[in-house]
């Protein structure tokens, strides 16, 4: 793994806080010191920390995670100014800059911010600092829940087309049915997701399932990734060593390019569209959706917007999504359109557009 040139490292938060709830310095101290070693080495280093919740409580002395979003963005803005002036000091100490990234959803939703996002942490790693990334809780509402900077760091070790997503989390790795460690993950069944459970704890840190959450997705991005337990001793130089640590995902050799990755994975639907059997088996046959497929519609997207594209079954009519695309239409249009032929569209739209409500180029089979 040395050979690799680029990588993600998340931290959560119960690695980075002792048992009294605040923030472990020597813990930081010990991530900058491991990073700062591995920069030496030439590889680039883009971390992405939580923390910020937990900093906050131990600051504030709160037993309890705040129930109040008004609070619970308070405590995180405080922490939030601990933790990286922390970072910032101990990476300065090691001979590096730092540069902040506070994101929330909606910066992957937009592809232009996507992008933006990209180009920025490029620029950073150019200057041979550290980008250090987290979700932006002083703001964010829905957003702030169990295991965000778990999907967070998938999504950054996509855009910045990491080698491996290291997750350095308070357990050494996912573990079967009977306790044990299991070294290697070939491919993510139903069985493996299964023993992620739904933990979930009061510091804001995701459970085991948000983890294999993000290492499904970056392995279809053909990215390796790495659960382990960040609390021992240079766990990420054994990792990057290619010592036995933690729980090794491996990467598909088979997977979407860049855009449609985007699509069926980083940004979130802004809308439904249900679609007959008939349209299902044309877009499985790699055929774009059109209007006269189309039985049911959701949502208030608009041209452009990624939508979410579910199975109407005409037996039990149970919806199922199998896809994601691009809109060339909007809500009220597709609503409008919906059941007919293109050749309609100029009558009831009063003008003429794209055949396809969503071009075979802009969709996913998930």
């Amino acid at each position: 793994m040395l050979n690799y040139k680029k990588i993600v490292i998340k931290v959560g938060t119960k690695v980075l806080t002792s048992k009294d709830r605040a923030l472990d310095r020597e813990r930081v101290k010990d991530i900058v010191d491991q990073i700062s070693t591995i920069q030496a080495k030439g590889i680039k280093t883009i971390l992405v920390t939580s923390g910020a919740i937990g900093a906050g409580m131990g600051l504030l002395k709160l037993k309890r995670r705040p129930a109040k979003l008004s609070a619970l963005q308070a405590t995180a803005s405080i922490g939030q100014n601990h933790l990286m002036r922390l970072y910032s000091e101990y990476f300065k100490s090691k001979g590096h800059l730092t540069g902040q990234m506070l994101l929330t959803q909606e910066d992957f939703n937009d592809r232009t911010r996507f992008l933006n996002i990209k180009n920025t942490i490029t620029a950073l790693l150019e200057h041979d600092a550290i980008p250090i990334i987290n979700e932006n809780d002083t703001v964010a509402t829905d957003e702030i829940r169990c295991g965000d900077n778990d999907r967070l760091s998938g999504l950054v070790s996509d855009l910045c087309h990491a080698d491996a997503l290291i997750i350095l989390t308070d357990v050494d790795g996912l573990l079967d049915e009977s306790g044990r460690l299991i070294s290697s993950v070939d491919e993510i069944t139903a069985r493996i997701s299964k023993l992620g459970g739904r933990s979930r704890c009061d510091m804001g840190t995701g459970g085991m399932a948000t983890k294999i959450e993000a290492a499904k997705y970056v392995t279809n991005a053909g990215i390796e990734c790495v659960i382990a337990n960040g609390r021992k001793k240079e766990s990420i130089l054994k990792i990057l060593e290619g010592e036995a640590v933690g729980t090794i995902f491996k990467s598909r050799k088979v997977k979407f390019i860049a855009k449609k990755r985007w699509i069926a994975f980083s940004s979130r639907p802004k809308g439904m569209i249900k679609i007959d059997e008939g349209a299902k088996d044309a877009l499985l046959r790699n055929k774009s959706l059109l209007a006269s497929g189309i039985v049911a519609v959701d949502g208030n997207f608009i041209a452009g917007d990624v939508i979410s594209i579910d199975v109407i079954s005409i037996i039990d009519k149970d919806g199922v999504e199998f896809a994601r695309g691009l809109a060339n239409y909007s809500f009220k249009e597709v609503s409008r359109i919906m059941g007919h032929s293109s050749s309609a569209f100029k009558n009831i739209l009063g003008y003429k557009g794209p055949d396809e409500v969503i071009h075979k180029d802009n969709l996913v089979i998930l």
